[in-house]
């Protein structure tokens, strides 16, 4: 097996870093969920470390604050978000940071409200029910796209000093 390179210990420690500020005292729906998934898609060279990673992070912070319904639709979008800084972040561009970030923003909110309405019993299971489910959900939407935003700016830019300071790392694979 490959010894597995510092590139791969700071990126772990990062998507770590963030998921424990899930537990911080937070504003409803402001938590680095996307930004972890997006950061670990867009750095991880190895696809298992792509998913493994954030995945892992995420489901240990969701072990201390507890399970819903519709976690799977939560993972869903999580994994989803990874597969986008898979692919969109080929070039780590500004506009490039920016628009996956918008985009993982959206998918988040249609799958985990797709997933509300299929799992909840207050909504008909009928296109007007699905309605409902994301008309309830837009007046949360604003503090999710700031929250992604917010903390995909920290990670990618900290990661991006942290290699200006250590250039070995943007040599390395992971």
């Amino acid at each position: 097996m490959d010894k597995l390179s510092p590139k791969f210990w700071v990126i772990t420690l990062m998507v770590f870093a963030a998921a424990f500020v899930r537990l911080i005292p937070h504003p409803p729906n402001f938590a680095p969920i996307a930004a972890m998934a997006l950061f670990g898609g867009a750095y991880f060279s190895k696809k298992w470390a792509a998913f493994l990673v954030p995945i892992a992070a995420m489901f240990i912070t969701d072990l201390i604050l507890g399970f819903h319904e519709t976690m799977w639709a939560v993972y869903l979008s999580f994994a989803l978000i990874v597969v986008i800084g898979m692919l969109m972040i080929k070039q780590k561009k500004v506009s490039n940071i920016l628009f996956a970030s918008v985009t993982s923003s959206v998918v988040f909110f249609i799958v985990t409200n797709f997933g509300a309405w299929l799992s909840s019993p207050f909504y008909a299971k009928t296109g007007a029910g699905l309605a409902a489910s994301y008309t309830a959900a837009i007046p949360f939407f604003h503090q999710t796209l700031l929250s992604d935003l917010f903390f995909v700016g920290i990670l990618f830019a900290a990661y991006h000093l942290i290699k200006v300071k250590y250039p070995v790392l943007a040599e390395s694979k992971v």
